[in-house]
């Protein structure tokens, strides 16, 4: 049985290495798990190697709210202290705890 260890866990806040978003983990894929079509559109150059955990994340940036899916590669922890703004925050996590959200709900 292989095993994936992840860097990022549920509820934990980030953002992207390169591109000025920060999100909320909700979901994680231990390797690519999205459409041929979602991989094919980012050049070739920036695609992520398929074999690493990938992010659902509730994210936000200066103009919108989004959900995004982003390669473990291209997170970093987001050390502002800054809570998230998402809309869908409420309905998965609870209270703001610095760099964190606890979860709404427990998991099977």
């Amino acid at each position: 049985m292989q095993t994936t260890r992840t860097k990022y866990h549920l509820g934990q806040v980030v953002r992207h290495r390169k591109h000025p978003f920060r999100g909320v983990v909700f979901d994680v894929d231990a390797e690519f798990s999205n459409s041929e079509e979602w991989y094919d559109a980012i050049p070739e150059e920036n695609r992520p190697e398929r074999d690493q955990p990938f992010y659902h994340l509730l994210a936000e940036n200066d103009q919108s709210y989004y959900v995004a899916y982003v390669s473990e590669q291209n997170l970093v922890p987001d050390n502002t202290g800054e809570p998230i703004e998402h809309p869908d925050l409420p309905d998965l996590f609870g209270e703001f705890e610095g760099d964190h959200y606890n979860l709404q709900f427990q998991l099977n």
